[in-house]
């Protein structure tokens, strides 16, 4: 069983890649399943019908996903190929404690597979642009990254999986910073998690980054396994055709060399487990 749980098509604003030709793609490749997970980051990027003039950035719009299209193309895929590979509905919303109130609107207004809670940006501060850790110690940018996620599962629970966890570490030009000074935030973090029973997600993005570590790293996930965490997604994180599906099997290999015996699927928000 073969399924990438985090893929991007060109309903985010940083891709341009068709939904038709990742799925074909996806089927010429072997995968059993994806799931499509399109960004939605309120605070720095609004929808299409928000009144708003659409900011472009390299040619591209910077806004949210275009709801009714991208609703009605799943289900005309799943139509098209649903006997050939399983297309699941869900959304990466990349959130922030202060817009918490419109990700619960639009997910009251769509039925969702999945959802990736994800922390692109904190204070409406990009973390790839360094805007959020301007200004900031090494200290202060890492205790606010994860404060901040603390505080999304505390009061946020329509969601599936925490997506590459540790992000902050891809966009910090300081280097590494010591996992001790972190781990009782993250521990908070996967407790409640644990707790509510959503998941993390493994993000094979690490290889095409070329990072040093896993994402999240070896210690997260290490942790998340001690804690009792058994709900867990593997996603490529895919924006073009050579990244989609990639490492899907080093992946599992991974998740059984730290002794997970399960990885999830989800169906209406719900956690299938496959044996790795």
């Amino acid at each position: 069983m073969l399924a990438d749980y985090h893929v991007h098509t060109e309903y985010s604003d940083d891709s341009i890649y068709p939904m038709e030709d990742v799925i074909l793609d996806a089927i010429e490749m072997g995968l059993d399943e994806i799931c499509f997970t399109d960004h939605v980051d309120y605070g720095v990027k609004c929808d299409w019908d928000s009144g708003k003039t659409i900011e472009y950035r390299d040619g591209e719009p910077l806004a949210n996903v275009y709801y009714p299209h991208y609703m009605e193309e799943i289900k005309e895929m799943q139509y098209l190929y649903g006997d050939r590979i399983a297309l699941k509905t869900g959304l990466e919303f990349g959130m922030q404690v202060h817009t918490i109130p419109q990700f619960e609107q639009l997910f009251s207004k769509y039925k969702f597979d999945f959802i990736i809670l994800s922390v692109h940006q904190v204070e409406n501060k990009e973390f790839w642009t360094q805007d959020f850790q301007t200004g900031k110690t090494q200290q202060e940018y890492h205790e606010c990254y994860y404060g901040e996620m603390l505080e999304l599962v505390r009061r946020y629970k329509n969601y599936s999986v925490i997506g590459h966890m540790d992000l902050i570490t891809r966009y910090d030009k300081a280097g590494g910073y010591p996992f001790e000074k972190i781990k009782p935030l993250v521990t908070d973090i996967l407790k409640t998690v644990i707790s509510d029973g959503k998941g993390i997600e493994l993000n094979t993005s690490f290889h095409r980054y070329a990072l040093s570590d896993t994402t999240p790293s070896a210690e997260i996930l290490k942790l998340y396994y001690n804690l009792g965490g058994k709900v867990i997604t593997i996603g490529s994180d895919s924006h073009r055709p050579e990244q989609l599906g990639a490492y899907m099997r080093e992946g599992k290999k991974l998740l059984r060399s730290m002794g997970f015996q399960y990885f999830c699927t989800y169906d209406r928000m719900k956690p299938i487990f496959h044996k790795l």
